[in-house]
């Protein structure tokens, strides 16, 4: 089952949730059983070994649809009718205050996938990407 938003690869869309999942370390995964972790496993060593969303399209399938028959709804798929409070990627960007501080945001380290956080301050860890288990790169806004 493809996934697509806004025009954008969906094998993109869904690496950057499966990487949030990872992050996060998601309930959701290991939920699916070893057959869903040996998946899992198989997708990051791919990705790791520079293999492309592209070319992981089945495997990135293949685990949507064992997401979406656990009773994931949104497979992988990041759809949420109310942004809940703890996730990083709903936080306003901060604003521009006295002296206009340079405004970033925290983005995929490959630039494999589409997956943005906003900066928080407050948190005791910068986030990281669960696919290669390495920080977001910094990206300042223009």
């Amino acid at each position: 089952m493809a996934n697509t938003t806004d025009g954008a690869d969906p094998g993109d869309a869904r690496l950057g949730e499966l990487c949030r999942r990872l992050t996060d370390r998601s309930p959701d995964l290991g939920a699916l059983g070893e057959p869903g972790a040996r998946l899992v496993e198989a997708i990051v060593a791919a990705l790791r070994d520079g293999r492309s969303p592209e070319q992981l399209g089945e495997r990135l399938d293949e685990l949507e649809e064992l997401l979406l028959a656990a009773g994931h709804s949104a497979g992988l798929g990041s759809y949420r009718t109310t942004p809940p409070p703890s996730v990083p990627g709903f936080q306003s960007l901060p604003v521009a205050g006295p002296g206009h501080p340079a405004l970033y945001v925290l983005a995929c380290p490959t630039g494999r996938c589409g997956r943005v956080e906003a900066p928080d301050a407050d948190a005791p860890d910068p986030p990281a990407c669960g696919i290669i288990d390495g920080p977001l790169n910094v990206v300042p806004l223009r």
